[in-house]
């Protein structure tokens, strides 16, 4: 029996013990199978993703980065990494590698709202928006591009192209559309349409996560408009 061979039994048992998430076994016999054959990339791919789950993000990286250094065409390693460095708390470092993970596979719509997000928590706003919006026009039903568009456009305090954004959602995701457009208008003063909208978010989702929230801010308005009346 070959050291290939063992090496690639090794890897097939490691992966079955990394599905029943038995991750200190599975890195174990992973590393066994890298100590056989150096050069089998799913062998630190699986480790790589056992240290991830262990949540030890340093070591995933570096045992991804063996990976990709092997298989230069894999985008699950790109992606993965990418995930990592946002887990370790280090988005610019992402960057890199969900782009290569994008130029790899253009169709998954994942690694291209990840990319978003990663320039989003760097900081560059308008690249993040401009992700977003590429996002949107490729991929019209994938509504967290809308999401994560209309809550950065709120997060800098656009709030009246936050609105057009979550108006194009009403249909597919009319409880994230009711509450945010409720929000926005809100903002821009515009109480009235905001209360309708409040109104209908919490005649359609009243046991949402957001509906305290929500009756919060109509508590808030009322107040607001009773006081307004007081001193005219």
């Amino acid at each position: 029996m070959t050291k290939k061979y063992m090496s690639s039994e090794l890897c097939k048992n490691a992966d079955e013990l990394r599905k029943k998430s038995s991750y200190k076994k599975a890195a174990s016999t992973y590393l066994n199978a890298i100590f056989l054959k150096r050069d089998n990339a799913q062998s630190y791919f699986g480790l790589g993703m056992c240290y991830k789950h262990m949540e030890n993000y340093t070591k995933a990286i570096h045992y991804l980065e063996k990976a990709a250094e092997l298989d230069k065409e894999n985008y699950e390693t790109y992606f993965e990494l990418g995930v990592c460095h946002m887990l370790k708390g280090v988005p610019c470092g992402a960057i890199k590698n969900f782009v290569k993970a994008v130029q790899l596979n253009p169709e998954n719509p994942d690694a291209i709202l990840q990319l978003g997000i990663s320039h989003e928590l760097c900081e560059d706003y308008d690249m993040a928006l401009m992700i977003y919006q590429k996002l949107i026009e490729t991929s019209p039903e994938y509504v967290k591009a809308y999401d994560y568009k209309s809550s950065l456009l709120m997060k800098m305090e656009r709030y009246k192209e936050a609105t057009f954004v979550l108006k194009q959602i009403e249909k597919l995701d009319p409880c994230k559309a009711y509450a945010g457009i409720g929000i926005c208008l809100d903002k821009l003063g515009k109480r009235n349409d905001a209360q309708r909208y409040y109104r209908k978010f919490l005649m359609n989702y009243p046991e949402s996560s957001q509906a305290s929230f929500v009756k919060t801010r109509m508590l808030k308005l009322r107040q607001n408009s009773t006081n307004n009346l007081c001193l005219v």
